[in-house]
């Protein structure tokens, strides 16, 4: 646990490490680590919104190139969501058709189903930049066995937005001198913002209830 918090609050720092010591190999770990966030349903701890708020803060100063490093974000995310949509979509009917359990029935499957049809496009561009629940969305959107091309469209957009606005808000904004000297700071700030939605729509759920 230690780890993990001294890996978010001082994430500068080691990607600078990860920088100078890997060189052009950086941008395969930056790939890996956001395909893994966002496509293995048991890593959804591993930085994701900070991770790219940091190396935008590094492109802009050279140590990174910012048009390499847009694509290899855009597309780990992609594939990421499209693995996990796929082992829900796999692994989903054998256990709702194979178990006697009250919890996971085929109606519940079938409800799910009706559910990811008709509001999906938006859960999944919304959960993009919610950190947790990107990660589990596309896994129950294969569950629910969600159309793949049209999942696969929102999960385009969601990532494209998603990206664009962190890496880029790090590349124009991380390096003025007050975010570089409260760079922790900054970074806690982006983990808040990415909280909000999921914030705002828990608590309009228990005003409406």
């Amino acid at each position: 646990m230690t780890f993990f918090i001294d890996l978010f609050l001082h994430l500068d720092q080691h990607l600078g490490q990860i920088i100078g010591e890997y060189g052009t190999l950086t941008y395969l770990i930056l790939f890996v680590v956001l395909f893994c966030e966002t496509g293995l349903v048991v890593t959804p701890f591993l930085p994701g919104d900070s991770l790219l708020f940091a190396a935008g803060t590094f492109a802009a100063i050279g140590a990174l190139q910012i048009e390499v490093l847009l694509p290899v974000m855009y597309f780990a995310p992609v594939l990421g969501d499209s693995t996990n949509y796929w082992i829900g979509r796999f692994i989903g009917p054998k256990v709702f058709t194979r178990t006697h359990s009250k919890l996971l029935k085929k109606e519940h499957l079938d409800k799910t189903h009706a559910f990811y049809e008709k509001h999906g496009g938006k859960t999944v561009i919304i959960a993009r930049a919610m950190p947790i629940f990107r990660t589990f969305v596309p896994f129950v959107a294969g569950i629910g066995r969600m159309t793949y091309l049209r999942f696969l469209l929102f999960s385009f957009i969601g990532t494209l937005l998603w990206i664009s606005v962190f890496v880029l808000t790090g590349y124009f904004f991380g390096n003025i001198p007050v975010v570089k000297k409260h760079f922790s700071l900054a970074i806690m700030g982006v983990v808040l913002i990415s909280l909000l939605p999921g914030i705002i729509a828990y608590l309009r759920e228990r005003s409406r209830k």
